[in-house]
């Protein structure tokens, strides 16, 4: 009987990322020549994503696809995968999503004067909303010709966003490198004159560089003397880091931005021309702060967002376009839970649930169903605590191939 449940709180802590989650927290960190000297900062940027918790991460300035496996298993782990690394000219983004709530559809580089701007395409998988998500690392340094740059790259953003329906949901975020928000390249990602643009969520215009009304959202440098490992110095005093919203986000329904989630992490707003580590930082601990000025020159940008209910919806008004079984929600349970499932054409369904035995506890659906989004409910009123599997089987009625999955959910008294 100790065994039992032994295993069973073992089962239970394993299984906590299972639980349905809407809210999305989302991080932007450039990672400063990944994964040089990768030995000594591995620790301490695993220590920083602890704090943060993230479900979506973009990184900047991460050097190779061996870079981003390391980053991947060293420090997020094993309840992330990073979405198809793509080399591109000067140094790359990647992005890495938590498997248990985020899909990755595909990765789309999107070429410019200097470096590619990542499209990576993302479903969460209890509500079924697609994001676009591009990662940027904008040309460095002030000057005109630097500032056209970073508009010429823009421009290429644009060109994709303008073309995109109005009720997608897109979000641009990584290193902009711009230092106010009268830059072209900045004004450019806000025109509202065509349909792509884009929204600071927290509406904070001005002269970002080297001004402390702003010190509270400034993510370079962390530093104030040359660390050895390259990046800048002087402390605390641009904004180059930033995540940017399109419209549809900001609206209400759908995927929306959680009002207040958006910060710089481990800013304080009392450093200021300083190290992020100096004195006291009443934003993070001393080994946070400490592990931050070590890592990066820059500090991670965070914003959460809101995916809505899980997909309720039976019939045809939402489009399915593949056959998916989703982890029921939530799990553990107790005593009810819930099922999605989705069919892109008319099929014959059978969804059961099965005891660690193999023997079938319950039928939940057996007929034909139209293309679409369902839920179905299995109340386990009647049922002994434990592990149980579920499985469907749906066969198209014009012919094809057979979809067959099954997944696990625990029972909980």
């Amino acid at each position: 009987m100790k065994k039992f449940f032994y295993l069973l709180t073992l089962l239970l802590f394993v299984s906590t990322s299972l639980y349905s989650q809407e809210i999305i927290k989302i991080v932007s960190y450039n990672i400063l020549n990944y994964p040089n000297n990768s030995f000594f900062r591995n620790p301490k940027f695993e220590l920083i994503m602890d704090e943060i918790q993230p479900d979506i991460v973009v990184v900047q300035e991460i050097s190779s696809q061996s870079g981003a496996d390391q980053f991947q298993s060293d420090v997020l782990g094993s309840k992330f995968k990073a979405a198809t690394f793509i080399e591109s000219p000067d140094d790359e983004r990647a992005l890495f999503y938590r498997d248990s709530l985020i899909e990755f559809l595909s990765h789309t580089p999107i070429s410019t004067t200097l470096r590619d701007i990542n499209e990576f395409k993302l479903v969460h998988k209890f509500t079924l909303d697609t994001v676009l998500i591009y990662g940027v690392h904008l040309k460095a340094s002030s000057g005109s010709d630097n500032e056209q740059r970073r508009l010429d790259e823009v421009t290429e953003l644009r060109n994709v966003t303008d073309e995109l329906t109005s009720n997608s949901y897109f979000i641009v975020m990584g290193d902009f490198n711009i230092y106010n928000s009268w830059e072209p390249a900045y004004q450019k990602l806000l025109d509202q004159t065509t349909p792509g643009y884009f929204l600071d969520p927290i509406n904070r215009s001005g002269g970002w560089h080297n001004n402390s009304a702003f010190e509270d959202i400034h993510t370079q440098s962390t530093r104030t003397d040359n660390f050895g490992d390259g990046g800048a110095t002087g402390g605390l005093d641009d904004r180059f880091d930033q995540i940017l919203i399109s419209a549809s986000i900001k609206n209400t329904g759908g995927i929306d931005y959680v009002t207040g989630s958006y910060y710089a992490f481990g800013n304080d707003g009392n450093h200021f021309n300083q190290s992020i580590n100096e004195g006291t930082n009443s934003a993070v601990s001393t080994d946070v702060a400490d592990a931050l000025h070590d890592v990066s020159d820059h500090l991670p940008v965070v914003a959460s967002f809101d995916f809505g209910e899980p997909v309720y919806v039976k019939g045809e008004n939402l489009q399915a376009n593949e056959f998916r079984l989703m982890q029921n929600f939530p799990n553990p349970f107790n005593p009810s839970t819930n099922i999605v499932y989705s069919l892109p054409s008319q099929s014959i369904v059978s969804i059961k649930v099965y005891d660690l035995l193999g023997r079938e506890i319950q039928s939940l659906v057996n007929g034909k169903k139209s293309a679409g989004n369902y839920k179905v409910e299995w109340n386990a009123q009647n049922v002994a605590s434990g592990i149980y599997f579920y499985s469907i089987e749906a066969v198209p009625v014009t012919g094809g191939e057979i979809f067959r999955e099954t997944k696990k959910m625990i029972l909980v008294r």
